[in-house]
């Protein structure tokens, strides 16, 4: 699964999610197996070489239409902050949906 999340720092070990309107970076992680196998930077959304198949966002009130119309999931992640968990929340399904 290749998940793509909006982050306020190019520092991985620093960053936390952020708005999409206020992205400094975008971040796509590969899962498989249940564990992070990847993590790439991009200036971009989609700049990356595989698309994304889900976008992980801070908040339901986001300006997702543009990934709904690319038919990638929108998860929520109300609570968690930083990539360790984001990932964490994602393996133990505890990302929400978008409420509309």
């Amino acid at each position: 699964m290749l998940i793509l999340i909006p982050m306020n720092s190019k520092n991985v070990q620093e960053a936390e999610i952020t708005t999409i309107l206020e992205v400094k970076v975008w971040v796509q992680l590969k899962i498989e197996d249940g564990k992070l196998v990847e993590v790439l930077q991009n200036s971009t959304f989609d700049g990356f070489d595989n698309f994304s198949e889900a976008i992980v966002v801070k908040n339901d009130g986001e300006p997702v239409m543009d990934f709904i119309n690319m038919s990638m999931i929108i998860l929520v992640a109300h609570t968690q902050t930083n990539i360790d968990d984001i990932v964490e929340a994602y393996l133990f399904r505890e990302l929400h949906d978008l409420a509309y």
